[in-house]
């Protein structure tokens, strides 16, 4: 009998040649994605996996539509989070968030070119929506030492045929992040250099049914790595091991990475931002920690919590914070609306006590994507006039944020979900309970 694949070569041997998402269901592929624990999980809880064409085609129009109404001839970026958001590519993607190798131009009638590692042309080939892929963008000194402005002029050049057949010869180019001698190459060639991280910020931000499908399969998936991790705490574990439980349990569902080291036990918690380290968790304790995870479909998973680890109960000034930072994100979750101003998000719902307001985090809400997205929505202290004057849409999904750390104190409480502003109101995707001994329920 014929068959397509042989099981062997299969991701999934109960489905034909395409998985759920339209991905080819072959173990061989180059494309990357989930794995088959996650896929059988999502299905097990009732989750709908993505249309990956579907998704790439939105976000390709999307901009392509954003590029049109800037009047720009084109847009190029070099921030890997930009390229796979146009290309649901990856490559070596943290190495090259410090040597920026590979870079994506995407026209103003919608033609798009990736640039790619010299010896891997074919990691993007997948994508119908890539008309070329070349090489010739790492313009660091690492890679090209003192004749980095030959190798500039050359890209450059590029960029300006590319920009006359499919931009109509507009000189007005975004872009995102480049490195000096790109751009002194490009306006030596005429180009006007827009600011294209403020183009795609604002693109990100308003995701299709199919992203948050995505996101909610990977955000499954990281509370699952998440308990997991749980399960895994004993006392006398460092908080390296601990945090390596995540890392493992991520990776093998299809994750990627975990872009901060924020998690931290017992007095280490306060001042919050310390880096997980080689200390021992002792009985009787918290233990605090935000994901910051990039889990499956390159989504953005930032989930916060704090758990009481020991055998007696929890001292009354630890289960107090741990109240007012869940009334305080819940609270100011329920403000989240289409129409409600960012403004607003600042100034009104709930307000840390004055115990806990030198200790605050950075911000109240933030955007997220594939990464810690536009908007940022700070305390009223930190307010910048003017820098954040937009409103909610439908399809925004934000991370409500609470850390209630005591001045002087010898603990903080962090805790963060992950909510989608909806059509009437919102959702909150994160379904990771809290912590019933700092609640006051045990």
């Amino acid at each position: 009998m014929k068959q397509n694949y042989s099981t062997d070569r299969k991701i999934d041997p109960t489905q034909g040649e395409y998985l759920r998402d339209e991905s080819p269901n072959n173990c061989n592929r180059v494309e990357i994605g989930p794995t088959l624990l996650a896929i059988n999980e999502w299905k097990n809880a009732g989750l709908v996996q993505p249309n990956l064409t579907n998704m790439r085609e939105y976000r390709w129009k999307r901009l392509t539509q954003h590029i049109i109404e800037r009047d720009w001839g084109g847009l190029l970026m070099f921030d890997p989070l930009n390229i796979r958001y146009s290309t649901d590519s990856t490559n070596m993607q943290l190495w090259n968030t410090h040597n920026p190798f590979r870079a994506v131009l995407l026209c103003a009638d919608g033609y798009m070119v990736i640039w790619d590692y010299k010896n891997s042309p074919f990691l993007s080939s997948f994508n119908p929506l890539i008309k070329e892929q070349r090489s010739g963008a790492d313009l660091f000194y690492f890679d090209r030492g003192d004749k980095i402005n030959i190798a500039a002029d050359l890209f450059s050049a590029e960029v300006n045929d590319l920009i006359i057949e499919h931009g109509g010869g507009n000189k007005r180019l975004g872009m995102d992040k480049g490195m000096l001698n790109g751009i002194r190459a490009l306006e030596a060639k005429g180009f006007k250099i827009m600011d294209g991280e403020e183009c795609t910020e604002k693109c990100r931000s308003i995701k299709s049914n199919d992203e948050i499908l995505a996101m909610k399969c990977a955000s499954h998936s990281c509370e699952l790595a998440m308990l997991e991790m749980q399960k895994k705490v004993r006392i006398g574990m460092s908080e390296d091991e601990i945090w390596a439980e995540l890392h493992k349990s991520n990776i093998a569902r299809g994750g990627e990475w975990i872009e901060t080291r924020l998690l931290t036990t017992g007095p280490r918690t306060n001042p919050w931002f310390q880096e997980c380290g080689p200390r021992q968790l002792q009985n009787n304790e918290i233990l605090a920690f935000d994901t910051d995870l990039i889990g499956c479909y390159g989504f953005c998973v930032d989930i916060s919590r704090t758990w009481w680890i020991g055998d007696k109960k929890p001292r009354s000034d630890m289960i107090s914070a741990m109240k007012h930072a869940h009334e305080h994100i819940m609270t100011n979750m329920a403000m989240l609306k289409p129409g409600v101003s960012l403004r607003d998000l600042t100034f009104n719902g709930h307000q840390l006590d004055s115990l806990y307001n030198k200790g605050k985090y950075s911000c109240r809400f933030h955007g997220v994507g594939l990464c810690d997205e536009w908007p940022l929505i700070s305390y009223p202290d930190n307010f910048v006039e003017g820098a954040y004057e937009y409103e909610l849409k439908a399809g925004m999904v934000l991370c409500v944020e609470a850390l209630v750390s005591p001045e002087n104190g010898d603990f903080s409480v962090k805790l963060e979900d992950q909510v989608l502003v909806t059509d009437d109101g919102y959702e909150n995707i994160t379904k990771y309970p809290f912590c019933p001994h700092l609640m006051g329920e045990k």
